[in-house]
């Protein structure tokens, strides 16, 4: 069986960081997903989700750092649902992605961001020009 998520989206606002007594770190932040269609009389519509997303530890420690509302980032991680009570007692359901990956595709305005792609061809282009380059990441 197979649980496992990926999204492209881009942050709705900046994480929100909490440190729990026993050290754990947990951030938690919205991504928005969109999909163009055409409707029954051919005009065109977008349809935007809005994903929770939760990272822990040191994920958790980089989502703080390097994420920003506005951001489009790539994530990776499992669907998981969780039951909790509401201040008036009332039981709830949420349904988030726990993530265990993400890499921010491009900054705020557009602006890109130095991604693996890039980064692997300049160490193509530095191993074809005999340049000795450690390939550990």
């Amino acid at each position: 069986m197979v649980n496992r998520v990926i999204l492209i989206g881009n942050l709705g606002k900046d994480p929100e960081v909490k440190r729990l007594e026993n050290g754990a770190v947990v951030a938690k932040f919205s991504v928005a997903t969109s999909e163009n269609y055409k409707d029954k009389i051919g005009e065109w519509n977008t349809n935007t989700e809005w994903h929770d997303v939760v990272c822990w530890r040191n994920l958790a420690e980089r989502a703080e750092s390097t994420l920003k509302k506005g951001v489009q980032v790539y994530v990776e991680g499992k669907l998981t649902h969780r039951t909790w009570q509401d201040q008036d007692g009332n039981n709830r359901r949420t349904t988030e992605i726990v993530s265990n990956y993400f890499r921010v595709v491009s900054g705020r305005s557009s602006e890109p961001v130095q991604t693996e792609k890039v980064q692997t061809e300049k160490v193509q282009t530095e191993l074809v020009q005999g340049t000795k380059y450690d390939l550990t990441f």
